[in-house]
């Protein structure tokens, strides 16, 4: 014991370079501490920045998706409605090129469209669902903008008379005043005053035949066939 207080008194100066050392040992520690918190707080905000920008990707699927069925919806305005095609026929007219353009990028759209959202998970698809439905919207306004422009002026005066033809007709076949007899007759007159004119989709006329045949079913004659073939 008598040594260590000898050589702590003839040593006693060793006292601050050691202590310098150690509060330099203690700062490097501090610090490196400092840096290991920081690196974990910078890493807590990418992962919860990462998070937000998959929710945010998430939520842009879902706006995509409403505008989609919003387009669609406008379609089957026309698509189930007759009158709507007879008034605006370029909306089915294949031979114009809007119209064509319309319907390829309508199936490319539909092609690209998920089941769910959650089903696009990576930025490619998400451009390529999104790239496809703003390409549909545009094709569909510029389609119906010129179908509405036009009406009915690519016909000639007497096609153009058939058509008015038809459009009262349908009247007639969608009349609950009209016997179904009258309502059966007006339909056959309407298809072939269309015949040639208008092709009209399968669901157009599913839609209307399914419309015209209950009307008749609650009315129906027993003496009354009511076939459309």
């Amino acid at each position: 014991m008598d040594s260590l207080f000898d050589f702590l008194g003839s040593y006693w100066w060793l006292i601050f370079p050691i202590g310098g050392m150690a509060g330099g040992w203690a700062r490097s520690w501090s610090k490196a501490s400092e840096e290991r918190h920081r690196r974990k707080v910078e890493l807590l905000k990418l992962r919860n920045q990462l998070a937000v920008h998959e929710e945010a990707n998430q939520a842009e699927v879902v706006s995509l998706m409403a505008a989609h069925d919003s387009v669609n919806h406008r379609w089957l305005d026309y698509e189930l409605d007759v009158g709507n095609l007879i008034d605006f026929p370029l909306m089915t007219d294949v031979r114009e090129p809007l119209t064509v353009a319309f319907l390829r990028a309508k199936k490319e759209a539909d092609g690209l469209r998920p089941e769910a959202a959650e089903d696009i998970s990576t930025p490619a698809r998400l451009a390529e669902y999104r790239a496809a439905v703003h390409s549909y919207e545009l094709a569909f306004d510029v389609a119906e903008r010129e179908a509405r422009r036009i009406k009915d002026g690519n016909f000639s005066g007497p096609e153009r008379q058939r058509l008015a033809t038809a459009r009262k007709l349908l009247r007639i076949a969608e009349d609950t005043a009209a016997t179904p007899a009258e309502r059966q007759t007006a339909y056959k007159r309407a298809r072939k005053e269309l015949d040639g004119l208008i092709v009209l989709p399968e669901a157009t006329v599913a839609a209307l035949e399914s419309k015209i045949i209950s009307m008749l079913d609650t009315r129906k004659d027993p003496d009354t066939d009511v076939k459309f073939a």
